[in-house]
């Protein structure tokens, strides 16, 4: 892969940290969609409800409905931090 490409590869920043996601749409969308169903069985051992998020923050790549919802929790959660007084936080 030539060094260019690296750059436009999608990745999703958590925690500080950037991860490359699949250069494929398809790729990305089956991985969100199967990390969405796991999460929904997260009472089975190794499977967890954590992987619910994570799958609708990759499905927000290519999916404009759940990127909208994405971006409204984004705004309101930067909107309830900054209402919050100084010593709160």
């Amino acid at each position: 892969m030539a060094p260019n490409e690296q750059i436009n590869r999608p990745k999703v920043k958590l925690g500080g940290r950037h991860f490359h996601l699949p250069a494929s749409r398809g790729m990305r969308v089956i991985l969100g969609g199967l990390l969405v169903i796991g999460g929904f069985l997260g009472f089975l051992p190794i499977l967890g409800f954590w992987m619910i998020p994570l799958g609708l923050l990759i499905l927000s790549i290519d999916i404009a409905l759940v990127r909208r919802h994405r971006r409204k929790l984004a705004v309101w959660w930067g909107r309830r931090r900054q209402a919050r007084p100084a010593d709160d936080r």
